[in-house]
């Protein structure tokens, strides 16, 4: 298939033969031609639409920023996320967009102070009604409202977060004791500063010694 500017310049082409062709039958000849690109180029498809996330990104300019910071509350009926910006108050509203999932929200706000911020919750516990929910702008604040399809309590607001908290409670639920406390003493080490470090340390090499001398009858 010939593009549109191809067509184009067959068509100026022929245009010029015509004003130099004298004989009948080859103007009949280049009339039918022209006929034909002039169909061609009426029939040209309109130039595709640039993909959504090519033209949102081309529209926003600037740079992105993701949100990693929020706070949330729920009631009965609602999950709240609250999301601090500085000045969100001041854009036109629809520099604040929320688009729902039955279980995700994806939040974008358009050049604040020439950045662009966005939040992406995929796999909410629970599932939410997509027409029941909505945003709110406050002063300094985003509030993200999310309807909860049943009116039941939220533990958490993620299954991700949900299947760590089983893990971490697994690792402490245990019948041994000893094995349980060794458990936070593996995490507080693990995640402690060098500060919080070097008192574990201390304290396990004393406690080796004192069990050494048979005071600790239990190995902690």
């Amino acid at each position: 298939l010939l593009s549109s500017n191809q067509l184009q310049r067959d068509l100026e082409e022929i245009k010029e033969l015509l004003t130099k062709a004298t004989r009948k039958r080859v103007r009949d000849v280049l009339m039918t031609e022209k006929q034909k690109v002039e169909l061609e180029i009426k029939n040209q498809p309109p130039p595709k639409p640039k993909d959504v996330a090519e033209e949102e990104k081309s529209s926003l300019g600037g740079y992105t920023v993701k949100i990693n910071n929020y706070g949330w509350d729920q009631s009965d009926k609602f999950i709240k996320i609250y999301i601090s910006l500085n000045g969100v108050q001041k854009l036109p509203a629809e520099n604040v967009q929320v688009n729902f999932t039955e279980r995700s929200f994806h939040l974008l706000v358009k050049n604040l102070n020439g950045k662009n911020y966005t939040m992406t919750f995929n796999n909410l516990l629970k599932p939410i009604s997509v027409e029941g929910s909505s945003r709110k702008i406050k002063t300094d604040v985003v509030l993200v409202m999310c309807k909860k399809k049943r009116e039941e309590k939220w533990d958490c607001l993620t299954q991700v977060e949900k299947e760590s908290k089983e893990k971490e409670k697994a690792a402490y639920d245990t019948s041994d004791p000893s094995e349980g406390l060794m458990n936070i003493l593996k995490k507080m080490y693990a995640e402690g500063d060098d500060e919080m470090k070097r008192t574990i340390n201390k304290a396990w090499v004393e406690s080796r010694e004192k069990q050494s001398k048979g005071d600790l009858p239990m190995d902690i």
